[in-house]
């Protein structure tokens, strides 16, 4: 691909997340993230319908009649993209691989946080950190992150969330809001098992910064077709076997270890308490997303 035709994909990304990006989903963005506190702004006098715990006495004293303190949000976040692009990201049976659909699920997050404001940085890796970019604000920041998610090539092809996750909490001291985002096939942790190292890796973040995960999959990784004997690859590490998909048994048992793994996984992000959403390549994501934000929103 021409660095015209990259040029071209990426703001064709651009439009389309930013017609999704309506003021709902920026408000929504802005309602599930707190800011870190907030700031004395200024004193003034006292209106009915104030909140009487914001009186300032040695004011009030001082004028003979009530003054209040008012305070703003310190609003400005930090938000990490962390982006997984082991090589079972490049499948997809549909319009788009998990890797596009993850670009996009990005770009809606990153421009929500552009016009609340907020810095936004990006982590890609697979067995290691294969590219890493400080968080900046700006539109032209944006479009690279965006760029990179796209075409950035990796060296690896399996996955380790424990080195990508270690390393955040090394370069990211103060607590960030992060996307993680991946079909959350790992080396380091095999599921099913819902007491799996994994999502103790993942509460072990949580515990320093926000995190909120978002497991991609695709419709033929659930449901297998009936077209005779295939052959599947795992991407990731090379393995091969064979099925017959005429026989309703294989089907069947192929759909039925999909969704133990998915419950599996369901379970112990459960256990742990995290935030997720399920992302398929076939079905909106925005409604999940909008859903978890109002989530959030309502805890405060």
């Amino acid at each position: 691909m021409t660095p015209t035709d990259i040029i071209k994909k990426v703001r064709r990304l651009e439009i389309r997340t930013r017609r999704l990006v309506t003021d709902s989903v920026t408000g929504a963005y802005h309602s599930s993230f707190k800011g870190r506190g907030m700031d004395f702004e200024e004193v003034r006098e006292y209106a009915i319908g104030d909140d009487v715990r914001t009186i300032d006495w040695n004011v009030s004293a001082k004028m003979d009649r009530p003054f209040v303190k008012v305070f703003r949000e310190e609003r400005e976040l930090t938000l990490m993209l962390l982006i997984d692009l082991s090589a079972s990201g490049i499948f997809g049976s549909v319009e788009q691989s998990k890797r596009e659909r993850a670009a996009e699920i990005a770009s809606v997050i990153a421009f929500s946080a552009s016009q609340n404001n907020d810095k936004v940085g990006l982590l890609l890796y697979t067995e290691e950190v294969e590219h890493y970019i400080p968080p900046k604000k700006g539109r032209s920041h944006i479009l690279r992150v965006i760029r990179d998610i796209l075409f950035f090539e990796p060296s690896g092809k399996t996955t380790s969330h424990k080195s990508a996750l270690d390393y955040l909490n090394r370069v990211q001291r103060r607590k960030s809001v992060v996307f993680l985002i991946s079909d959350f096939i790992d080396n380091d942790s095999p599921l099913p098992a819902p007491d799996s190292p994994l999502f103790a890796t993942l509460a072990l973040t949580h515990q320093r910064h926000d995190l909120i995960s978002i497991a991609l999959s695709d419709s033929r990784e659930y449901v297998l077709p009936k077209v005779g004997l295939i052959t599947l690859e795992d991407a990731e590490t090379g393995d091969v076997v064979e099925i017959n998909t005429n026989s309703h048994h294989n089907r069947e048992r192929y759909a039925k270890l999909a969704e133990e793994n998915l419950e599996a996984f369901r379970a112990g992000m459960r256990k742990k308490g995290l935030d997720w959403i399920e992302a398929r390549t076939d079905q909106p994501y925005l409604p999940a997303l909008c859903k978890l934000f109002a989530l959030r929103a309502s805890r405060h």
